[in-house]
Parts: structure tokens; sequence; C-alpha cells
């Protein structure tokens, strides 16, 4: 019977394969460690169905689902997480789930991610009522009993803090708005009712003389500081 040459690895008279197949076992284990990357859970267990932009979402089950009319466009949920809320703006949906986690949605991809702090302390019973509130001007505040939070939407960006003062909390379902202000409770063990009620737009806290912020996307140049109990510097 004749012998094909090249049909099998070469073999050294120790009994050692040649270099033939360390080089096929390195090719076997690229191919293994791409596979497994393609195939790892995606970070916040996101699972988007991607679509084109829509105008209407809404939290049915345990998924972000967004609609233009009554035809579907996009689905969006989290590996064993509910959504709470879902403020719909501007083709996009911004949502809090119950683990804390708020996100951001255009139905092509999940912008942005942030996480409430201390979630697990007050949101079960909250239930996300009020605690996603737009601005304008693109910006997002997020309230919480110990905080209000205002981001940019474009890019998730933190642009200030006003921090409940001592003995006083937030809440969030008690918030409404008047003109361009939010108006938020802020219920104390002990204060003035003027102390109660704090009012903000997309610059920070409303106060006379107040420097203006510039929430815009990065330029050139560094913004002013609102007044605000916490003020963030611009992004560098």
């Amino acid at each position: 019977m004749a012998v094909l040459q090249g049909s099998f690895p070469r073999v050294r008279e120790d009994g050692a394969l040649a270099l033939g197949l360390p080089l096929a076992l390195w090719l076997f284990l690229a191919l293994l460690l791409g596979t497994a990357h393609q195939i790892r859970p995606a970070p916040y267990g996101d699972h988007l169905t991607p679509g084109p932009p829509a105008h209407s979402a809404r939290a049915r089950g345990g998924a972000v689902e967004a609609y233009e009319g009554r035809a579907p466009r996009w689905r969006y949920a989290r590996v064993g997480r509910r959504p709470l809320s879902v403020l719909p703006t501007r083709g996009q949906a911004i949502t809090v789930w119950d683990d804390g986690l708020v996100t951001d949605t255009d139905g092509r991809s999940v912008r942005w991610h942030r996480a409430l702090p201390a979630a697990a302390d007050w949101l079960p019973a909250q239930g996300g009522t009020g605690v996603l509130r737009p601005l304008g001007r693109g910006m997002l505040a997020v309230v919480t009993p110990a905080r209000i939070a205002a981001y940019r939407i474009t890019d998730g960006d933190l642009r200030w803090v006003l921090p409940a003062r001592p003995g006083c909390g937030f809440r969030p379902e008690r918030a409404v708005r008047h003109g361009g202000a939010l108006l938020v409770a802020q219920p104390c063990v002990h204060g003035a009712w003027t102390a109660q009620l704090v009012a903000v737009d997309d610059l920070g806290g409303i106060a006379p003389s107040r420097s203006p912020l510039g929430n815009g996307p990065p330029t050139t140049g560094r913004p002013e500081h609102p007044y605000t109990e916490k003020a963030l510097a611009s992004p560098r």
C-alpha cells in the first residue's frame, strides 16, 4: 500500500510530534477563546431586541417595550430584573429598574447605565414612582430620598447633586412641575415649612444671583458652578 506524503504529522525519534501539532493546538485555543468572548453575558444582563426609534415606551412584564402607534419597535430586558418606571423622551426610554439601575435606550443600543445609591433601602417600598423627572434642555432629574441628581440625557453625564438637608428627605412621588421649575417635597423632622420644599431646574437649585452651569455637550472652557449643595466640575 502506498503511503501518502504529508497525510500525518511527522514524528521525531523520541516520539514527540513536530511543530505542526502545537501550531494547530494554538489555533484551536484561539478559536475557542474567540467563541467564548462572543457568548459571554452582556454587561448588566442587558438583552436588547433592536429596532427603529419610537416615541412611546412602557414597562410590560419584565421588559421595556417601545411602540410607534400600535406597531412594536424594540424590546429591552435585563436578566432577572424588572423595570419599575419608564420615562419616554425624544425617541428614547429612560428606565429605573428594581435593582436601582437607571438606563437610557434608543432602540439601537443601551446608551448608558447609572446606579442609584443605597437603592435597596428605599426602592422596594417606593416602587420607582416619581424618581425620573425631566428638567428640560436635555436634562434629567433622578429624585431619591437622600438626594436629587441631574444627568445630561445625551451621554448620562452627572451635572449636579443636591443632597437633602440633615433630618429631611425628598419625596419623589410628591414632586410637581411649575413653569420651568421642579418643586420637590422635603419633609423634615424639625424645621420651618420653607425648608420643606425645594425648587430646581436644569441648572440646579433655584436661587437669586446664581451662576450659569452650561449643561450642553462639552466644549472649550469650563462652566461655572450652579447654586447647589454639591457642584460638579465639567468633564475633562
